[in-house]
């Protein structure tokens, strides 16, 4: 597995306690033109983030003095880059805790290393996409939809789609952070409020009508991706 072009040279912030996984990556992503950088301690990945300022980190949470979750914590206190975090806790709960505090994705190990490239260069990509849209005024388009974030307008196939504020608000957050898994309780506390976090049940009713506006089927989901029980995801769509 190959990065994209774009990824040509990115900087890579690898932080784990174990150095045989360390070297692993390095050697994995530097053979696939990245720049690397190593932590072997929370310290240490702090103190590299903000001194060298990584395009992206792959962080695990096992380290020997500090907690990966208080790193997590951290590091977007700091640094908006992708944080992909590496663990082998597979309990869905530690999932939902890491993607609440800021990790753009998980994978728990063990993993293949062609799975991690291919979600560093989503990632990756993503970035600057979004950098580009805001450059031209914050319209994004997915093929035949374009999604126009300042004036609150949702077109497809040239006809304009009639959004609630609520639906548009759901469609704009994940739009946000294209690829990356929303918790349903963050976009709860987000859209309806911190004392909404348990009513998941609205959420699947507006996202329910949200995708039969956008045409979206549910069993083939092409815009928004349900990851059951845990969140939503935009998705680009593959023309």
């Amino acid at each position: 597995m190959k990065g994209s072009q774009a990824d040509v040279g990115a900087r890579v912030l690898i932080v784990d306690d174990e150095s045989q996984i360390r070297q692993f990556l390095r050697i994995s992503l530097k053979a696939d033109g990245y720049q690397v950088q190593e932590a072997a301690n929370g310290r240490d990945a702090l103190a590299q983030a903000g001194e060298w300022e990584p395009d992206i980190i792959i962080l695990d949470l096992g380290l020997p003095d500090l907690d990966g979750v208080v790193v997590l914590k951290k590091l977007r206190t700091i640094t908006a880059v992708p944080v992909i975090v590496l663990s082998v806790r597979d309990h869905e709960q530690q999932k939902v805790e890491a993607l609440n505090l800021g990790a753009n994705d998980y994978v728990t190990k063990p993993f293949g290393v062609d799975e991690l490239l291919a979600r560093m260069s989503v990632h990756l990509r993503q970035v600057a996409q979004r950098a580009g849209s805001r450059a031209v005024g914050g319209a994004v388009t997915y093929g035949e939809l374009t999604i126009d974030l300042a004036g609150h307008q949702v077109v497809k196939d040239g006809h304009l789609i009639r959004l609630t504020p609520k639906e548009f608000a759901i469609l704009e957050r994940l739009v946000a952070s294209p690829g990356q898994l929303v918790t349903q309780a963050r976009l709860l506390e987000e859209i309806w409020g911190p004392t909404h976090t348990e009513h998941t049940h609205y959420l699947r009713i507006v996202i329910g009508r949200l995708r039969q506006k956008l045409g979206d089927d549910p069993t083939e989901q092409k815009y928004i991706e349900t990851e059951p029980g845990i969140g939503y995801r935009f998705c680009e769509p593959d023309f």
